[in-house]
């Protein structure tokens, strides 16, 4: 017995020691795709319509690119998620370089997209390839998710919010409570990595508050179920999107190209560039009073859902940010409420009601937006997760139930 307990402790600290090694690598890795991301944003913003025009050629590129190099690493997040369910064994190396790439030449030429599903795929990756390595027991779910949590903090530097996002994203309404420890160290180390090398974090200190009275918390459930609404609806539409182009367009260059065609031209007929990119700059309005149009969440939210179901590279959950912000600032403006607050919590819960997560988000609020409005983020984070159809962004994503437990 003493014995067993021993070996447990034991695993466990080689575990953490490992995360911490992995969190120094991914936070480098990180901060080089970051730094690469702020650059090929800021030169596709000074020439807006050299590049954009020019997005239905860079799809494909990165088609080709795959094909050529990894066509199995096209499945992305979803060969993350297989192999941490133990679906699938290898997690090619190739998928590392290439997934930075083509999320480079996504935003480069104007693709609507984000960034964090490169980070965890290379977190995932570079802990798998690891563990391999090490030749590692079933394939080290723990050191995958520290790994994760490690891409995840060292682009975000929110390492809290990562931590328990890659404990419990993997299965929707359970936590890999032994990953904790691991992932915990990962995501600092990662996330104090990429800051000391000059990757900087997004964060603003949300000063409004509002007192907790009937009227308040009727309109706090109002906007909860409408950001889980939003949030629920960008995962099943991306999903039936991704399945109805692929239909239609079978041919995986055919599709990237027509629909880059047709994805440049709204881009730049669209607020001229507006809704290129990570969102980032609807997100910077939102909470510094700069102009809002009460149509901007719909605008990014369907051209993110066209770019991803083109085969454009990158992620959903910045779009998501600035989707829940901006979508915010007008449910503000209508139900008579800080607008910058409403835009908080609206940052979180989308972000948590597309991924079906719930922890994640409440702690994505607090680490960006300060501790003032914790209860706020936890009311409206939890009625979005309730809210969101059970739906999430991540296909390969489980669910687990408690009755279901019960009666196995």
């Amino acid at each position: 017995m003493i014995r067993k307990i021993i070996d447990n402790y034991r695993e466990i600290l080689y575990h953490t020691f490992l995360a911490a090694l992995i969190g120094i690598v991914v936070g480098i890795i990180d901060t080089i795709f970051g730094l690469g991301l702020l650059k090929v944003s800021e030169i596709r913003d000074n020439y807006i319509f050299v590049f954009v025009p020019l997005l239905p050629l860079a799809g494909v590129i990165i088609i080709l690119l795959y094909r050529k190099f990894s066509n199995h690493s096209l499945k992305g997040m979803s060969l993350i998620f297989e192999t941490c369910h133990g679906n699938n064994e290898k997690i090619p190396k190739m998928l590392i370089p290439l997934v930075m790439v083509s999320t480079w030449l996504t935003h480069l030429f104007g693709g609507s997209a984000g960034r964090e599903s490169v980070a965890v795929q290379l977190g995932g990756a570079i802990s798998h390839n690891i563990g391999r390595k090490l030749k590692l027991s079933d394939n080290s779910r723990v050191l995958m998710i520290a790994g994760m949590a490690a891409g995840f903090a060292g682009l975000f530097q929110t390492p809290l919010a990562a931590t328990f996002f890659a404990m419990e994203v993997m299965v929707a309404g359970s936590l890999v409570y032994e990953a904790l420890l691991p992932a915990l160290v990962g995501s600092y180390v990662a996330s104090f990595t990429s800051h000391y090398l000059g990757l900087e974090k997004f964060s603003f200190v949300v000063k409004d508050s509002l007192d907790i009275n009937s009227s308040t918390i009727f309109k706090l459930v109002i906007i909860g179920i409408i950001f889980g609404i939003v949030g629920g609806g960008f995962a099943h539409i991306l999903d039936s999107s991704k399945r109805f182009f692929a239909k239609i367009l079978v041919n995986p260059l055919r599709r990237i190209f027509i629909m880059g065609v047709g994805l440049s031209i709204l881009l730049l007929v669209l607020g001229l560039g507006r809704y290129t990119g990570l969102g980032t700059n609807l997100i910077s309005a939102s909470f510094n009073g700069d102009s809002i149009n009460f149509y901007d969440w719909f605008f990014k939210f369907s051209l993110t859902i066209l770019t991803l179901s083109a085969g454009y590279q990158g992620g959903e959950v910045t779009p998501l940010f600035a989707i829940g912000a901006t979508l915010g600032v007008v449910l503000a403006s209508l139900l008579g409420l800080p607008p910058v607050l409403i835009g908080a919590l609206g940052y979180a819960a989308v972000f948590g009601s597309a991924t079906n997560t719930l922890l994640a988000p409440i702690l994505i609020g607090v680490e960006v937006f300060g501790a003032n409005n914790t209860l706020l983020f936890v009311i409206v984070c939890s009625l979005a997760y309730v809210f969101n159809g059970n739906r999430s962004i991540y296909k390969a994503q489980k669910s687990y139930s408690y009755l279901d437990s019960i009666d196995n």
